[in-house]
């Protein structure tokens, strides 16, 4: 069974590693539902209770499918889900954290996934137009009201993060990070100590880079996000970057594990109150995943992996324009 960690100061207590769920209907490639449910069962059993969705995966479908999923399971399970998408309008059409707005989609999460109430209400992406303490207040009243238990935020920078914090405690952040996606080492993670905020890290595989499985850009079908909309697949950055999928690969031959277990348990190395969500729709993976909770690194290869970045730089942002510009640092 896998460990638990705290997530912020108010309480939330989740099992070390979740469970994105994206990729089951949104992103990644076709839908396989039944062998999807099967691995939301798999994951319970195996004492993960971290399962992460949001409105606009699908958009909508991701929280029909875990809501039917967790049928008879709900109670042992903890759900995290987001708000703050214009639905309709492609990947990144824009964002809508107006408070009716998050009131709406709160009733609308909770009807989808069959539920009484979201442990963990994530703003997806900050809302330039709506001022952070306005969102922060509308998310405290739905925690009054047992709608919702914990606040989160996602990609969110230093400033909003305080902020919203001072209205209504942040339990936790959700942002990239990774052992190539280090974005957050100079300033968040500091801050996040600071004011006792967790962090859930997604992407902790680099969209699966860093399982040394990944594929150029062009190999992937036009229905996976990865085809047209991670540079970092793309033309020569993916050679470049491979050297660091590689170093990975070496240093998990070590203990006999895989590429995926050393980066998941270097993360979970780094501070006790991180939670990568790695996220897979098959059974065999989400195995894989949680057996990093049991992988233990010497303090000499946690070192290497840390300078990593020093000798292999990862070539190729994280997203296009477009969704870089939605990023709130």
């Amino acid at each position: 069974m896998l460990t638990r960690r705290k997530l912020g100061r108010q309480g939330l207590e989740v099992s070390s590693l979740g469970l994105g769920c994206m990729g089951m209907t949104h992103s990644y490639g076709t839908r396989d539902d039944a062998e999807s449910i099967a691995t939301i069962h798999r994951a319970i059993d195996l004492g993960c209770t971290l399962f992460d969705t949001a409105e606009v995966y699908g958009p909508y479908t991701n929280e029909e499918l875990l809501g039917q999923a967790l049928e008879g399971r709900r109670d042992r399970a903890q759900i995290a889900t987001k708000f703050g998408f214009v639905i309709g309008k492609g990947p990144f059409g824009g964002t809508d954290s107006r408070p009716r707005h998050i009131r709406d989609v709160v009733e609308a999460s909770l009807k989808r996934l069959r539920t009484d109430r979201i442990d963990l209400l994530y703003q997806h992406r900050v809302d330039p137009g709506t001022p952070v303490e306005d969102v922060a207040g509308t998310v405290g009243d739905l925690i009054r009201e047992g709608k919702v238990l914990y606040f989160g935020l996602s990609e969110a920078g230093c400033d909003t993060i305080r902020r919203a914090h001072a209205v209504q405690p942040v339990s936790a952040l959700q942002s990239e990070y990774s052992l190539w996606e280090r974005n957050l080492d100079q300033d968040i993670l500091p801050l996040l100590a600071e004011l006792g905020i967790g962090l859930v890290p997604f992407s902790p595989l680099g969209r699966g880079f860093l399982t040394g499985q990944a594929k150029r850009a062009e190999d992937y079908p036009d229905s996976d996000y990865r085809s047209k909309n991670d540079p970092r697949l793309q033309g020569a950055n993916f050679d470049a970057n491979m050297r660091l999928a590689g170093f990975v690969r070496d240093v998990a031959q070590g203990y006999g594990a895989t590429p995926g277990q050393v980066a998941l348990a270097w993360l979970l190395q780094r501070r006790p109150d991180i939670v990568p969500i790695p996220g897979t729709k098959r059974r065999k993976y989400l195995e894989e995943n949680l057996a990093a909770d049991a992988l233990t690194l010497s303090a000499a290869d946690v070192e290497r992996l840390d300078g990593a970045l020093d000798t292999f730089q990862v070539a190729g942002a994280r997203y296009g324009e477009s969704g870089l510009a939605m990023v709130d640092r």
